[in-house]
């Protein structure tokens, strides 16, 4: 995180999970960052994270794990359509720190 802040970058999540559900998981995995409460799918569905979902033969309405960089006047530079857990803050911290 300090890494990300010395390029005066934030890092924000959002989920459709409730404000509760999201204090155990932050808790749970120690996040040092905020993490929105998205439970009317506003934000998601305006990002376009929330998306029709294959699993064993069947679709669902799901939604998919997204990162976007966006700069402190709203504009998106880059969108990564697919974050794993593993390494992904460090790809991400790349392209900031690139510019």
């Amino acid at each position: 995180m300090k890494d990300f802040l010395k390029h005066n970058a934030e890092v924000i999540g959002c989920s459709a999970d409730s404000v509760e559900s999201q204090a155990k998981f932050k808790a749970k995995f120690d996040l040092n960052f905020p993490l929105l409460a998205d439970t009317e799918f506003e934000v998601i569905e305006a990002y376009g994270a929330r998306r029709m979902k294959r699993f064993l033969g069947k679709s669902y309405l799901g939604i998919v794990r997204m990162t976007f960089w966006i700069d402190p006047d709203g504009k998106i530079h880059k969108v990564w359509e697919k974050a794993s857990s593993k390494g992904h803050a460090e790809e991400v911290l790349a392209a900031v720190e690139a510019g």
